[in-house]
């Protein structure tokens, strides 16, 4: 018998659950495109074999970010553009989270309370890298917001892939406009004092000094919020609408030790590409993780970090099971995946190639950025849907059916 999928579990308990439950628009959308993921409910592709007449019927998935059989090729195809942002340089993995007395108010203001974390994470990252006594020079990175604990419980915290090292203040770009100004060609051009600086494998930021900068900006954002009548209370965040219990809540935290994490240091463009997926794409739960299902219950592994991480069985009932899994899905439009410094958009093309003249390295180029679909099915997965499975011949163009509505 083949292992149950998350679509498996919404098929049979999501009735039950909206019997129980009042799901948000975005969860309601989600769960719809989890049930008709593949099933000919977004329609088809018909492709019949030349040489011996086989009709062939790929269903469409729903694509969204939040499925976990839409996953690998988005994965695949954003590890792959990175290829020519990576550097030859060391890389370090930092975890921004909060403390958990605040869940259920970010819960209840969760656009405006995850754009904090990655204002905050962002902020402490650039001022305490820029600041000489670290490393002062001007780094860049990559921030994720994942939402989940092993268990499904609600965990709001940041993923930041942060370059080791970066371009001092002289290396600014300077731009003379419609000025003439050598090198003619490139209309711009660098001081004379180029450098690229890092501290080689050791961690530039101490990691007590990054808690409190992070602490302090992430509640002084969260208490203008709150000063300005801009957050909601919501399920058992209600209490904190008095104005007393939410001053000892800001109080509480301002007191905690908030505790960052830093992972050790990883070198390579590849192994640095390989890294990025494991955190991009990621969403709750995937169907791996998935043991057994019952007519009441699902069982799933999780990892027990109060036992060295070790993997055990969690069975929860399986509107419980939906119920958790929904709590993780973003707001609309919400922009999970934000680069920051030398890898934001509007500047990082000239500032990574002053990053590889610096340090020597190449540049690597992505392999998939011009290829359709079918290429990239077979460079991946050895997949060609160009060819007859019966006969080996070729398949015609495939036409598209949509399904008919009522």
């Amino acid at each position: 018998m083949n292992k149950p999928t998350v679509q498996d579990i919404f098929l049979r308990f999501y009735p039950a659950y909206l019997e129980k439950y009042s799901p948000s628009p975005e969860q309601a959308k989600v769960s719809r495109n989890i049930i008709n993921c593949k099933t000919g409910a977004y329609g088809a592709n018909v492709s019949i074999c030349e040489d011996c007449g086989t009709v062939q019927i790929h269903y469409n998935s729903c694509r969204n970010r939040c499925c976990p059989m839409c996953q690998a090729v988005p994965k695949e195809m954003w590890m792959d553009a990175r290829r020519e942002d990576v550097l030859d340089a060391p890389y370090f993995h930092l975890v921004f989270t909060v403390p958990d007395i605040l869940n259920p108010v970010i819960y209840s203001n969760q656009k405006q309370l995850y754009d904090t974390l990655y204002h905050a994470a962002s902020a402490t990252i650039s001022e305490l890298a820029a600041d000489p006594k670290h490393l002062g020079a001007s780094v860049g990175y990559i921030c994720i917001l994942h939402t989940w604990g092993s268990e499904m419980n609600f965990h709001p915290h940041i993923h930041t892939i942060l370059l080791g090292g970066g371009l001092t203040p002289k290396n600014e770009w300077k731009d003379n406009g419609t000025e003439f100004f050598l090198p003619i060609l490139l209309g711009g051009g660098l001081t004379p004092d180029n450098h690229w600086k890092d501290n080689g494998g050791n961690f530039f930021l101490p990691i007590q000094v990054i808690s409190k900068v992070f602490r302090g900006k992430y509640m002084e954002e969260l208490k203008n919020l709150w000063e300005t009548d801009r957050l909601e209370f919501h399920g058992t965040a209600e209490k904190y609408r008095n104005h007393y219990a939410f001053k000892e809540l800001l109080d509480t935290c301002y007191s905690a030790e908030w505790i960052p994490y830093c992972k050790k240091t990883f070198h390579g463009a590849q192994s640095v590409i390989d890294y990025l997926g494991k955190y991009t794409h990621r969403i709750a739960i995937s169907n791996h993780r998935i043991i057994r299902m019952d007519d009441e219950t699902v069982t799933f592994s999780v990892k027990d970090y109060r036992n060295k991480g070790q993997w055990k069985e969690l069975t929860l009932s399986g509107i419980e099971f939906i119920r958790r899994f929904l709590m993780h899905v973003p707001p609309k439009r919400f922009v999970r995946i934000r680069h920051y410094g030398l890898l934001c958009s509007r500047s990082k093309s000239k500032k990574l190639t002053l990053c590889r003249n610096l340090l020597g390295c190449r540049k690597y180029i992505s392999k998939l950025h011009d290829k359709g679909m079918p290429e990239i099915l077979k460079y991946l997965y050895g997949i060609n849907v160009c060819m007859c499975k019966v006969c080996g011949g070729k398949l015609g163009k495939p036409q598209l059916r949509m399904p008919q509505r009522c």
